[in-house]
């Protein structure tokens, strides 16, 4: 269990102590994509989704969602984030809405879960917004890309 941080020395969990460790400036960015059916890629681009601007409301949402990540996922410290930025873009070839996080801040901890949370939340909007035209739309290929900072070094993913 030792390779475990999240467990104590009789298995349960526990939140990780980060107070000794320094401060230093951490990164992530996370992707991910929302594949649809080309009547609903063109409704989401020409503004026709019945409930809105569904790439707004969807970048809205993942910036909320990064800001909520402890609220969701047990084990996570709270963060003060210097920065989300979430981009959203239509990709025709694919039929996908393309997510992109970006997480900064100055912490102990890093930003891996919550650009992770804010594209995931992100997509599940833009499902909300089109579920209604269309039930077998598919989230994808969620991933964290790279991330920099904090003791364990930084990470850039090979694709």
């Amino acid at each position: 269990m030792e390779d475990f941080t999240h467990f104590d020395e009789g298995g349960r969990a526990k939140m990780v102590d980060v107070g000794a460790k320094p401060l230093s400036h951490r990164t992530a960015v996370a992707a991910g994509r929302v594949l649809v059916n080309r009547e609903t890629f063109s409704l989401i681009a020409s503004g026709g989704v019945k409930k809105g601007d569904v790439l707004t409301v969807a970048q809205i949402a993942g910036i909320m969602g990064a800001k909520r990540t402890l609220d969701l996922i047990p084990m996570c410290h709270p963060v003060w984030m210097d920065g989300v930025q979430v981009v959203l873009s239509l990709n025709e070839e694919r039929c996908s809405v393309e997510i992109q996080a970006t997480v900064t801040c100055s912490g102990k901890t890093g930003v891996e879960m919550e650009a992770l949370t804010a594209v995931t939340t992100a997509a599940l909007t833009v499902y909300d917004m089109c579920k209604a035209v269309q039930r077998d739309i598919v989230l994808a290929d969620i991933r964290l890309l790279s991330k920099t900072g904090g003791i364990h070094g930084d990470y850039q993913r090979e694709d």
